[in-house]
């Protein structure tokens, strides 16, 4: 029986808001307070986050033994990479003084790479074994436009090199990590997990019209790849476009990327197909994805490694790109189908045949709930990150047995010797 772990997950994003990292942190915590065995105690799980904002609480409870510490480290308001990166000591003075005491975790997990410049130095120095996990690393970012911090590159690879354990979020990320310089036995592979009550096919539905719906979310509409859905749709004469990303709704009409988007659609003579919804909040997403008969994922670069597992547990076969963790996550022709990045007739051919074969695209709609819930629940995937931690926990040392003790053993074993011999005496 394994005792009780008392975790420290550290990030310097906020955690407050509905991106990538903090809701999979959030999640995450509350996750691992279960125990790997069932027999076991709960863990005891600590969220350190940098303060965001000036009327956050000092603590606030995740959930039965999860709880996030806002820690002050500069303005308690969004910062750049460079401003924050300029308070880090403070950040990781705090670090220092909460662990130096009663409060040392037995292992600490960072999440990004300026939460891990800071968690790593001060978990080495206090000699705590140490996790790291990027969510993407620089050069995947680069790829996609996005700009990278110049020095990135430099503190992923010396992060990742002084961790005892780097958690990768699919085999890309893991590649991707073992290139920089990290050896490859220290990364190891943990996917990102869907909550299956959220994301389920029964549930509310958004209202919607006759068509074929496509679905495609992306929190940036240019590294989403709309151009390309909306070139495929004209390949799909009678199926409509629903997408949800870019600017908040009311915001639509004066964002440019959205007007030449607009623009686009019309000189495709596909704008009376297509709706652009805006950001949409978390917990309207499966209202929108169980009115879809397909999902998109077509980005070429970086995708989210979430939103086709967001699909699948509404039972949404995905029409994705093999970008990231998409190969991983949906099986091609089982789940849905894999098409190749930028090629929008050949993607709405492949659309197109799908909507016409009902019983296969049921198929894969049954099998795309099945394995987000199976391989994916967040159970199974704080059990996997439970695992890897006890790769770099150190053993417990058994205590050597008493003198009276071994005198006790050996006793025990005299009796039950002679009890063995006493019935061959006797006959």
């Amino acid at each position: 029986m394994h005792r009780p772990l008392n975790i420290a997950l550290v990030s310097a994003s906020d955690l407050d808001g509905e991106h990538l990292q903090s809701v999979h942190v959030r999640d995450l915590a509350r996750s691992l307070v279960r125990p790997l065995h069932g027999d076991g105690e709960p863990n005891h799980v600590t969220v350190y986050a940098r303060r965001h904002a000036k009327d956050a609480r000092n603590r606030v409870r995740l959930g039965p033994g999860a709880t996030l510490v806002h820690l002050d480290a500069g303005p308690a308001r969004s910062l750049t990479e460079d401003e924050t990166l300029a308070h880090l000591r403070d950040f990781a003075d705090e670090l220092r003084r909460r662990w130096s005491g009663a409060g040392r975790p037995d292992i600490v997990h960072a999440h990004g790479w300026i939460g891990g410049l800071a968690a790593c130095a001060v978990a080495h120095e206090l000699d705590i074994p140490f996790a790291q996990s990027y969510h993407g690393v620089g050069a995947a970012e680069r790829r996609t436009g996005r700009p990278v911090h110049p020095h990135r590159d430099r503190l992923e690879k010396a992060i990742g090199r002084d961790a005892d354990i780097v958690l990768a979020g699919h085999d890309e990320e893991a590649n991707a990590i073992v290139r920089m310089g990290v050896p490859r036995p220290a990364v190891t592979v943990v996917p990102y997990a869907v909550d299956g009550e959220h994301f389920a096919q029964a549930g509310p539905a958004m209202p919607h019209g006759d068509r074929a719906r496509l679905v495609l979310v992306c929190d940036d509409l240019e590294a989403g790849d709309v151009p390309t859905a909306l070139r495929a749709l004209v390949h799909v004469p009678d199926a409509e476009l629903a997408v949800a990303g870019g600017p908040a709704r009311e915001e639509l009409e004066n964002d440019p990327i959205v007007h030449r988007l607009k623009l686009m659609a019309k000189e495709l003579h596909v704008a009376d197909r297509v709706i652009f919804l805006g950001r949409m909040p978390r917990k309207s997403l499966p209202r929108l994805l169980r009115t879809a008969r397909l999902a998109l994922c077509l980005a070429p670069a970086a995708p989210s490694p979430t939103l086709p597992l967001e699909a699948m547990a509404c039972g949404v076969p995905v029409v994705t790109t093999t970008a990231g963790g998409n190969a991983d996550e949906v099986l091609d022709k089982i789940t849905g189908l894999h098409v190749p990045a930028g090629r929008p007739v050949q993607i709405g051919r492949a659309v197109r045949h799908l909507l016409t074969e009902e019983t296969t695209r049921h198929g894969y709609s049954i099998a795309a709930a099945d394995r987000a819930r199976s391989r994916y629940s967040w159970e199974r995937i704080a059990a996997e990150t439970l695992r890897a931690y006890l790769k770099v926990l150190p053993v417990p040392e058994v205590p050597a047995p008493r003198e009276d003790d071994a005198d006790a053993a050996e006793a025990v074993a005299e009796h039950a010797a002679e009890e063995e011999r006493t019935p061959a005496l006797a006959h």
